[in-house]
């Protein structure tokens, strides 16, 4: 046999790590199992610990999974791949889930927000649980019968069938630009509203106009346009283009439709911010590719995958999930200055 077909050297077992540790193999599965508490002595529990260490011991997963009836994977729930939100809520999901030994499968709705098809109709116990990132209310219902715990991200609270909840503070969001904007002293506002109906999108929707009553003296206008810059740049445009007083301010209910809002005020000779301010929803990376760069709401939505997978953990650990709204802030850039009459 040649060197490189020498076998090499075997993995240690929990029965290797009972010798080094002078413990039995029961006692080795109780303390990395984290069943140790009660029934065995903290400086028993650390000896076997350093002796996997020093050995290089990792349980079997796959043995692990079939004894419990666990594979330690979670299901992620997105609208879309191209989004850069869900790439990060995902990488936040991912990160933490791995410090628990559990993996995250992404899977992207094929019709978008919903209805979401059921990805594994006959593997349904290959799963430990679903967590899903901004969906409609209904878009799961091929889901809810899996017998799976289901945590949704970024969606209507009010739903009592998922076992936990993740929201950032949507409205709250909305609510600093439309401060931001009323302070420079715009009035007539346009609201380049995303045509996906969903939780978050009415939220922005809600407080713009609740925020905008409150004003008194402020007008706006709504256009609705699917969330690509190409549909964003053709709604602005027509919207810009109807005879009478043109709004002085567009508020988007996300960064791609504002980057649409931005290349019609281009093409109709508009000058951002000095003669059209636009404001955008996210804080993605094309809102600093943009010139001049775009006065947003930045979503935390890396923090937004962690709570995801920390309720999920929670509820398969029979937990409750923690409680509370993740807060977002409005981040002030080029794109937006006071309307032209107010700097006369």
């Amino acid at each position: 046999m040649t060197s490189a077909q020498q076998p090499g050297p075997a993995r240690p077992t929990s029965r290797d790590v009972g010798r080094a540790a002078g413990v039995s193999q029961a006692t080795v599965s109780l303390v990395l199992g984290g069943k140790w508490p009660g029934r065995v002595s903290e400086v028993t529990a650390q000896r076997v610990r350093d002796a996997a260490a020093e050995l290089g011991y990792r349980p079997n997963l796959a043995a692990r999974s079939l004894r419990l009836g666990r594979t330690r994977t979670a299901l992620l729930v997105v609208p879309a791949l191209t989004n850069e939100f869900f790439a990060r809520v995902y990488a936040g999901a991912a990160a933490l889930a791995a410090e628990h030994d559990f993996g995250v499968v992404l899977y992207p709705s094929p019709d978008g927000t919903g209805p979401a098809r059921d990805p594994f109709a006959s593997a349904r116990a290959a799963l430990d649980g679903v967590i899903a990132s901004s969906m409609a209310a209904d878009a799961l219902d091929a889901l809810h019968g899996a017998d799976l715990p289901l945590v949704m991200l970024d969606s209507d609270p009010s739903d009592t069938g998922p076992a936990a909840h993740v929201n950032l503070d949507i409205a709250e969001g909305m609510r600093q630009v439309t401060a931001h904007l009323l302070g420079l002293g715009h009035r007539r506002f346009l609201h380049l509203a995303s045509a996906v109906d969903t939780w978050t999108f009415a939220v922005r929707a809600e407080a713009l106009h609740g925020a905008l009553e409150a004003a008194g003296d402020a007008t706006v206008r709504t256009v609705r346009a699917p969330l690509d810059v190409g549909a964003g740049r053709e709604a602005a445009e027509r919207a810009l283009a109807v005879t009478g007083e043109r709004p002085t301010a567009i508020v988007c209910d996300d960064d791609i439709l504002a980057a649409g809002a931005c290349k019609a005020a281009r093409r109709l000779g508009l000058r951002v911010p000095d003669e059209l301010s636009v404001t955008g929803f996210g804080d993605l990376a094309l809102a600093t590719a943009l010139e001049p760069e775009l006065t947003t709401v930045r979503l935390p939505a890396e923090q937004v995958g962690e709570r995801g997978m920390e309720a999920l953990l929670a509820v398969l650990g029979g937990r409750p999930a923690e409680q509370g709204v993740l807060p977002v802030r409005l981040v002030v850039r080029g794109s937006t200055a006071p309307p032209p009459a107010a700097r006369t």
